[in-house]
């Protein structure tokens, strides 16, 4: 399979998890308090992340609140919606970046997953307070630290469970079924051919 035909596949998966970033928020009735709870928008974020890379998720990521504000009307731009979009984009990005880097580092497959996705986690909800709290310089937007605390933690508790159960099971049932073999990097084939030869 020559990087060409590689990158037609990646844009076909990119645009399948947008489309499901787009359609998994109807599950929760559009109510805005139960989608807070549940982040469906993160999963298919995270999925990129960890299937397509760094680049293709945060691209996702960013897009994703943008487009569904412009399909749905929600989630609401400004403050929410800017707010997700760098979160979203940190999420993808760094899930890819440490999947990709641990994967080298030869960590087992299954804590690689979960220690990406709890890094990616962290670091992505730190961006969505500290844009969070750039636009609440403007008037009518204050955002606090109980306001950061319980959007991060508290709120979304149920989601973050559902998170670290359901996408390490995605990409297991994946890999078993030799589904994830077409997205990975040309590069990565020949260094764990090189490996096993060694």
């Amino acid at each position: 399979m020559n990087k060409t035909t590689l990158q037609i596949r990646k844009l076909c998966l990119a645009s399948m998890l947008m489309a499901v970033g787009w359609l998994l928020p109807l599950v929760t009735g559009q109510i805005p308090e139960i989608g807070n709870m549940l982040c469906p928008m993160h999963i298919p974020v995270f999925l990129a992340g960890f299937i397509l890379g760094p680049g293709y998720a945060a691209m996702i990521g960013f897009l994703l609140p943008l487009t569904r504000f412009f399909i749905f009307g929600m989630p609401i731009l400004y403050p929410t919606g800017i707010g997700m979009m760098f979160e979203l984009l940190t999420y993808g990005f760094v899930s890819g970046i440490l999947y990709s880097l641990f994967r080298r580092l030869r960590m087992s497959n299954i804590l690689n997953v979960y220690c990406s996705l709890l890094l990616a986690m962290l670091v992505g909800r730190g961006v969505w307070g500290i844009t969070r709290t750039l636009c609440g310089l403007f008037p009518n937007n204050t955002f606090t630290w109980k306001l950061f605390l319980s959007g991060a933690f508290i709120t979304v508790w149920p989601g973050i469970i559902l998170q670290f159960t359901l996408i390490p099971a995605i990409l297991l049932g994946l890999k078993r079924a030799h589904l994830l073999e077409p997205y990975i990097d040309i590069s990565l084939k020949e260094e764990n051919r090189h490996i096993c030869k060694n």
